[in-house]
């Protein structure tokens, strides 16, 4: 039988992978301030959780080094909710910034 952390995680896996959907047109394109500046979102912590979601699917294709910091910033102190779906942020990105 599956635990249900196990089904959590599956969950934010597959949440994950069809979040890709959100990613708009260009994110590859997206200024390096203005990723700072939504990281700077996340890291405040005062948006929803699925605003939260749709900023760490953008940092996890943005291949630029504050992206990264911001996710592995992130990953330190995640939303209880969101710590699985972060850390698979997280790993994406460190794929592009290899």
């Amino acid at each position: 039988m599956v635990t249900g952390a196990k089904n959590a995680d599956g969950a934010s896996m597959s949440k994950f992978i069809g979040g890709h959907s959100l990613l708009p047109k260009n994110y590859n394109k997206i200024p390096k301030g203005t990723i700072k500046e939504i990281g700077d979102l996340l890291l405040r912590g005062d948006c929803k959780s699925s605003t939260k979601e749709a900023i760490l699917m953008l940092l996890a294709h943005h291949p630029t080094k504050a992206a990264l910091n911001t996710l592995k910033i992130y990953n330190e102190n995640p939303d209880k909710d969101l710590k699985f779906y972060a850390r698979l942020a997280l790993d994406e990105c460190m794929m592009w910034n290899e």
